[in-house]
């Protein structure tokens, strides 16, 4: 009996066994090759961003060297340092640098990449690149130098001891101090160069990406926890809150705010938040549910802009629209002088089940919103029509006060129409008759602009 068993179960055994280290190698095999080929990818991504710094330094040098009335190259030279910069932000995204102090260098070549893209895109023949610009780019060249050369330091390391990059990504994952790990202690020392390099002047052109939107610049008076409660239930129309709960966010910071949240009549969670100084609301949501849509788009506008004249959101004019979830999502901006000003905006939310507002996002409107010494368009309107493609067919025009390609602020002929057969909004410069923006709108978006 027993060899009769052995017989039937030794091979059952083996068959088995050999199943577990052939599936057991084929795992491991899989293992290795998943390594290798991050392993790979990490080397390719050091070694291209090795390189492009590298290229970076090269390109402010030739960008530089160029006489200052060659526009042209001037622009072609500011195109390159900003693809390059970009590449390497790609390259140092890719590195499994998340957990290592890395971000003053990082910080760098953002600042480089906006820098020369808002340099190249302006009108360099009107407005070329001043000295302090060019002490910038002075800069820049002499950081890059270091940056290059610290980095080719870290590159000559790695290839000469065979160093693997699995090895960081273990080492930062797991916390480990390993003052010996080369790459780590490599990148370290480039970032701390970085941090005590001295402020660069960006220039006026920067300006505003640096300038931080903070609610103790607004105007008003600190608001109290009741006064809150009471603009709260001003906001929800008539219609009753309960379990209303304040809590203020940022104590003595430049972002002090309060957080309100509360249940409507129906026992869904409403949400607001509102400045402190000035009790203003920054946004707020109805979260009940929503039926199936039984109000028109045109219906849902009016009843946005009934909602905005009875808050005190006076002048707004809707400038798109859009639907999602049966809720109607409708975009609104300020109107001063017969200008439409786009970045004075805000957006309402309209449920299509009864038309009821269940949301508002005015974080734009609370900053932008201002009168503006609005100066008459140097070109006419028929001038400015005389810029648009032979083929575009005009079905509306206006003047229009929006943010161009560096932030500055540009009033512009906007005339929305067709072409290629979908409908465009297109900005004129009033000034010089340049295309400043082309958006493509859905066509519920051109039947509620104005």
């Amino acid at each position: 009996m027993y060899r009769r068993l052995s017989a039937i179960m030794f091979p059952i055994m083996t068959v088995l066994l050999i199943g577990a280290v052939l599936w057991g190698y084929q795992v491991n095999q899989e293992k290795n090759s998943i390594l290798i080929k991050a392993e790979n990818q990490y080397q390719r991504a050091f070694h291209d961003l090795s390189f492009h710094v590298d290229k970076l330094h090269t390109e402010l040098g030739n960008t530089l060297a160029l006489n200052s009335a060659s526009y042209a190259s001037q622009r072609k030279g500011l195109i390159n340092v900003w693809r390059l910069t970009s590449q390497a932000q790609s390259e140092i995204n890719q590195l499994p640098l998340t957990l290592l102090p890395f971000n003053k260098t990082e910080e760098l070549l953002s600042n480089i990449s906006n820098f020369s893209y808002r340099a190249a895109v302006r009108d360099l023949t009107n407005e070329p690149l001043n000295e302090e610009e060019m002490k910038t780019l002075t800069a820049l060249y002499e950081h890059s130098k270091e940056i290059s050369k610290d980095l080719r330091d870290v590159q000559s390391k790695v290839i000469a001891s065979s160093l693997r990059w699995m090895d960081v990504e273990v080492a930062l994952a797991s916390e480990q101090k390993m003052l010996d790990n080369t790459i780590i202690d490599g990148f370290q020392t480039v970032d701390k160069k970085v941090s005590e390099y001295e402020e660069v002047n960006w220039g006026p052109s920067m300006s505003a990406m640096f300038e931080k939107r903070t609610y103790s610049a607004l105007s008003g008076n600190e608001t109290t926890e009741d006064e809150i409660k009471q603009k709260a239930a001003q906001m929800m129309n008539g219609r009753t809150l309960s379990d209303i709960r304040v809590v203020e966010n940022g104590s003595g910071t430049e972002y002090n705010s309060y957080s309100l949240s509360a249940k409507n009549e129906s026992g869904s969670e409403v949400a607001m938040d509102f400045t402190k100084k000035g009790g203003q609301l920054i946004w707020f949501m109805d979260n009940r549910s929503i039926g199936e849509p039984a109000v028109n788009p045109d219906q849902a506008r009016q009843v946005a802009q009934s909602f905005l004249d009875a808050h005190d959101y006076p002048g707004m004019t809707p400038i798109s629209f859009d639907a999602y979830h049966n809720v109607a999502n409708l975009t609104f901006a300020a109107k001063q002088n017969d200008v439409i000003v786009f970045p004075d905006k805000l957006t309402v939310k309209v449920a299509l089940d009864n038309g009821e507002v269940v949301g508002l996002q005015a974080a734009d409107y609370i900053f932008e919103h201002k009168k503006r010494d609005l100066k008459n368009p140097a070109m006419t309107l028929e001038q400015a029509k005389k810029s648009l493609n032979s083929n575009f067919k005009i079905s509306g025009d206006s003047l229009a006060l929006i943010k161009n390609d560096i932030d500055q602020e540009v009033l512009c002929y906007q005339f929305t129409g067709r072409v290629n057969g979908s409908i465009y909004r297109i900005y004129i410069n009033g000034d010089t008759g340049a295309e400043e923006k082309v958006e493509q709108l859905k066509q519920t978006d051109g039947e509620v602009s104005s």
